[in-house]
């Protein structure tokens, strides 16, 4: 496997699609980070009176050379765990026991080298961010007046919460491909791919092809969104506490719903599905393309 082109394909994905979202992105900011009461059109319309069109960028940049690494990592983890567990097992193809645990694999070891880069975004969108400087100054600011340990705030409701979202995303996507390619009509489409080789274009060599790549993709989104929302929201809260008197995540976690029961650990999920159903299609279908395009193995 050629990691380099692998991890390329990966960073292209996630550059598109966090470019092209970034509007939703902010918006679930908003709710997850500042706790925001109102509808999602008064906060749109908000933003945009106070801050402009270019509001919805904000931390578009960071949010980019946040993700774009850790899409990288975590699609290239998947893909490495997943044939090595092939390798192991001598198997043909990956059972769904081994899509989920290649996946929690890859969602940990993306979040333990990326989370960094992502409690300094959530900073500087934060109340007073502005402040802080941009990237550099925030980076500064938390090590001299929090440590270098605060860059890994909320490090074990993020491992739990991707470890779940990895296994749930990529199984999710890989067995709803795999029962596709199944079938009759699945079948067919290999063959007819295998036989006019590289005289059709990178749509077309989609095993999926462009409809299904994007459908299944927003489905695995959907389901890990809803596995895995209410840890976003504990990290988000654990990453914004200041003082000494802080909680841990399980404590924090209880504290969210005393204030505001169940609902409050869904709050704002629905412009987060909003901004992770067109996410999720878009990064795999560029992801698969990307991977074609770089003639990943």
């Amino acid at each position: 496997m050629n990691t380099r082109k692998h991890l390329w394909a990966g960073a292209v994905a996630a550059m598109v699609s966090k470019t092209f979202l970034a509007p939703l992105e902010r918006l679930k900011l908003e709710y997850t980070v500042r706790g925001e009461q109102r509808n999602l059109l008064v906060v749109a319309k908000s933003i945009a009176t106070t801050q402009g069109l270019t509001g919805f960028w904000k931390g578009n940049l960071l949010n980019v050379l946040r993700t774009a690494p850790f899409k990288a990592v975590n699609f290239c983890a998947y893909d490495t765990y997943r044939k090595q567990l092939l390798r192991i097992a001598g198997n043909q193809e990956a059972t769904n026991f081994e899509r989920f645990v290649a996946g929690a694999a890859a969602g940990i070891t993306a979040t333990v080298l990326c989370l960094p880069l992502d409690t300094i975004r959530t900073k500087l969108v934060a109340r007073g961010g502005e402040t802080l400087g941009g990237i550099a100054g925030a980076f500064r600011y938390m090590i001299q007046n929090e440590g270098l340990l605060s860059l890994y705030k909320g490090l074990v409701p993020s491992i739990a919460s991707m470890a779940l979202s990895g296994a749930v995303f990529y199984g999710v996507y890989d067995i709803l491909k795999s029962s596709y390619l199944h079938t009759p009509e699945g079948r067919k489409r290999l063959k007819d791919m295998k036989q006019q080789g590289q005289e059709i274009n990178a749509l077309d060599r989609l095993e999926l092809g462009p409809i299904r790549t994007l459908m299944y993709g927003a489905i695995a989104g959907a389901c890990t969104e809803v596995a895995t929302y209410p840890f976003e929201v504990v990290r988000r809260q654990l990453q914004m506490q200041m003082g000494k008197n802080k909680l841990n995540a399980i404590a924090m976690g209880f504290n969210i719903i005393e204030r505001g029961g169940i609902p409050a650990l869904y709050a704002g999920l629905l412009p987060s599905l909003l901004q992770v159903l067109p996410s999720a299609s878009i990064s795999y279908f560029v992801y698969e393309c990307m991977k074609i395009v770089l003639k990943v193995e």
